[in-house]
């Protein structure tokens, strides 16, 4: 198989595609969705971790890999991320429907319905980059704001997946598609509070599969998976 590689003009669903491509196999040996959780968790803190520190290379590598980690995540519950996202945010705030956000000037205590309009739907990941910083701008709210936003998120997505474990019900999967498109969202806001181009260092990351062993299918050890560091 040659070496799957990203593109910064590839769409969240060629990314997705990525992932499965490079990593698929070995997740399906040695991953279970709840140690899924637990590394979108611990590189998503290390990135935390990072903007306590006024680190960026720490947050910029770190978030990076937790959004791969949440991909491989969509990938093992069949969730389709880019279409989500989209029903969720329609280059609308999805609690207030505007553009940018509303929320707070108007004190909107209770979700709208969002009217979608197909012609915007972003075609790339830094389009849909570019779609979430005009929902909700960087510079109306600081990175350490957007940061406590994306801790939020992770723990509700949890919060969600274990709840679709325990009981395995439709609603509650949706309730995770709903999770998963929140926490995407959050992802983005923390790149755009750091003025950073996503698409451009996954192009750069993923050039030629593995980040790590540069590989597709990835052939990286058990061991060096779980003990990677960045």
């Amino acid at each position: 198989m040659p070496n799957a590689s990203m593109k910064d003009t590839s769409s969240l669903r060629d990314y997705q595609a990525f992932i499965a491509a490079v990593y698929g196999q070995n997740n399906e040996r040695h991953f279970n969705i709840d140690e899924m959780l637990t590394n979108i968790s611990r590189f998503a803190m290390r990135g935390l971790k990072g903007i306590r520190k006024d680190d960026r290379e720490k947050i910029r590598i770190n978030m990076v890999i937790a959004v791969s980690w949440f991909l491989s995540l969509m990938n093992q519950l069949g969730v389709d991320l880019e279409d989500a996202v989209w029903n969720r945010f329609p280059y609308l705030c999805s609690y207030c429907g505007e553009c940018p956000c509303a929320c707070k000037n108007k004190k909107v205590h209770k979700r709208s319905k969002a009217k979608i309009d197909q012609h915007l739907r972003p075609k790339t990941i830094k389009a849909l980059q570019t779609m979430f910083n005009d929902i909700y701008p960087a510079e109306a709210r600081t990175l350490e704001h957007a940061g406590i936003h994306l801790a939020e998120e992770v723990g509700e997505l949890s919060e969600a997946v274990l709840r679709f474990r325990g009981h395995h019900r439709d609603e509650d999967l949706k309730q995770v598609v709903l999770e998963a498109s929140d926490l995407f969202s959050c992802f983005m806001g923390v790149f755009n509070s750091l003025g950073f181009d996503y698409s451009k260092e996954l192009a750069r990351l993923f050039s030629n599969g593995c980040h790590v062993c540069k590989k597709t299918p990835c052939a990286c050890a058990y061991d060096a998976v779980v003990n990677f560091r960045s």
